[in-house]
């Protein structure tokens, strides 16, 4: 069977950032494996790192060690002029913070001329093209609006019409319902998995709200700078959901902090090899 390279490989990301005599370690050692075509949320509280993977995966950062490779770019050795071309044609955006996405003096639709104009889509194509993204995101009636004139849901819908205009390979979306109710939020996430499904754009959701899940197939979940664990649902979105903790590839895992605490685990586990599974107690002398 032939092998498929992911399209967003994380191996053993680590980025430290350091001032004043002061080193914090944002990402120790993360790894990430996205397939073509997926639709993933990354969730993880304020500090967990999610941030800053995000500013990495869409070449805004660089890390201090490890791989990160998104559509066949390795974003390590990329130079300045590479990376800018990346974000034009490769890559997506949808940011939380509207003043990211617009410019709010034009109206939706010459945000959208403009944003084909920098990735260099010829004028005679411009037209068709908005028309196609306004329409997949069902803001088509709000096109000569400008971004302050509309509903927080047409407006999100139309910053990722803005994402996926010029043809991105991946669209990355910050926080895309952080200034939502519950029902318009759960509008974008609808919109972002119909473009997924008709598109086939693969879609990396970056947000600390575990809402989320419910409208993706696949969660990961970061803390302390590691993905620690992942949820999985069946075929359809709603279904069941089978949640994993992550072996990473020195074999580390996180439990999670309700298990330490209700079991009184501290310094020491012991484990033991049972025929088809390990078992994870704690040390004799801690209880």
């Amino acid at each position: 069977m032939e092998h498929t390279a992911p399209e967003i490989e994380c191996i053993d990301l680590v980025r430290i950032y350091r001032g004043a005599g002061v080193e914090v370690q944002a990402l120790q050692g993360l790894n990430l494996r996205v397939e073509r075509g997926e639709l993933t949320a990354i969730v993880g509280a304020s500090g967990s790192g999610k941030s800053t993977l995000l500013a990495i995966l869409s070449a805004l950062d660089v890390a201090s060690a490890g791989t990160a490779r998104v559509a066949g770019h390795d974003l390590l050795a990329m130079s300045a002029r590479q990376r800018a071309e990346y974000r034009r044609t490769t890559a997506g955006f949808v940011w939380q913070q509207t003043g990211r996405n617009f410019l709010p003096h034009l109206t939706i639709a010459e945000n959208l001329d403009l944003t084909l104009s920098v990735g260099r889509v010829p004028r005679s194509r411009r037209a068709a093209r908005a028309a196609e993204v306004l329409d997949l995101l069902g803001v088509t009636a709000v096109a000569d609006r400008r971004p302050g004139q509309v509903t927080g849901s047409e407006r999100q819908r139309a910053a990722i019409a803005l994402g996926l205009a010029n043809g991105c390979r991946v669209l990355f979306a910050d926080e895309p319902t952080g200034e939502l109710d519950d029902a318009n939020s759960a509008q974008v996430l609808e919109a972002l998995r119909e473009v997924n499904e008709q598109s086939g754009v693969t879609v990396l959701i970056v947000t600390h709200d575990a809402g989320v899940a419910d409208h993706v197939r696949r969660t990961v979940g970061i803390r302390d700078g590691r993905t620690a664990v992942e949820v999985w649902r069946g075929g359809e979105v709603g279904d069941h959901a089978r949640e994993y903790a992550v072996l990473d590839r020195a074999g580390r895992l996180q439990l999670p902090r309700e298990h330490i605490d209700r079991l009184g685990m501290r310094d020491r586990v012991r484990l033991q090899l049972e025929s088809d599974h390990v078992r994870v107690e704690p040390a004799e002398e801690e209880r």
